[in-house]
């Protein structure tokens, strides 16, 4: 019975460092991505998308944000499956946040094409990546949050959760299929909404309890 205890408290411990690494990654990436918007004076915010952040000034910790969140995704994926109960677990959102993970180190790595130069091999990955992440990481949010409905302790956060993964999801629709809208607006508001659940998940774990 001791050990079990000793076994359940090193798990929460392990589980709150998670939720804490997983804030880290969402806080450094949204302060760097959104200190760039008024620094690159160069650049039309609502028209820009976050990629050509990571070109020119102060691309390098733009790009060092990307590999942070990458971090805190799975992060947020390892918690949240060590923090819900044996019935309530599933590996698919697990490994959906590994693979937005890995997806979000190649958007980073390969950078985007520049607007009238020549299209390019790391420019086609940087686009294909960045769909990845996008798709994977949302699909992964509605998993995950759908998963809470299984857990006592989750279960009361499964509404608030699951409705902002789903607000989310539509909004990558939204920006992927209405040509109309600003890019860069379009896109930073699905980005914005994504830092929106991924902190709130970190924040749960970190605290050790959803209330």
């Amino acid at each position: 019975m001791v050990g079990r205890q000793v076994s359940a408290a090193r798990d929460d411990r392990t589980t709150r460092a998670l939720g804490v690494i997983a804030l880290l990654g969402v806080a450094v990436f949204a302060v760097a991505c959104g200190a760039a918007q008024f620094l690159r004076t160069n650049y039309d915010w609502l028209r820009v998308p976050l990629s050509f952040y990571v070109l020119g000034r102060y691309g390098d910790v733009v790009e060092a944000s990307y590999y942070a969140l990458a971090v805190g995704l799975v992060a947020i994926g390892v918690g949240c499956y060590r923090a819900l109960c044996r019935d309530a677990r599933s590996a698919a959102p697990l490994l959906l946040f590994i693979a937005a993970a890995a997806t979000l180190c190649i958007t980073a790595a390969e950078y985007t094409d520049v607007p009238d130069g020549p299209h390019t091999l790391h420019g086609m990955l940087h686009v294909v990546a960045a769909m990845a992440t996008f798709l994977c990481v949302t699909v992964a949010m509605l998993l995950q949050a759908w998963r809470l409905r299984h857990d006592p302790r989750w279960r009361m956060q499964f509404r608030s959760a699951f409705a902002l993964a789903a607000v989310a999801f539509a909004a990558l629709w939204i920006d992927a299929l209405v040509k109309s809208l600003p890019r860069g607006l379009s896109e930073k508001v699905v980005v914005a909404l994504i830092l929106a659940w991924l902190w709130r998940a970190g924040w749960w774990l970190a605290r050790g309890r959803t209330d």
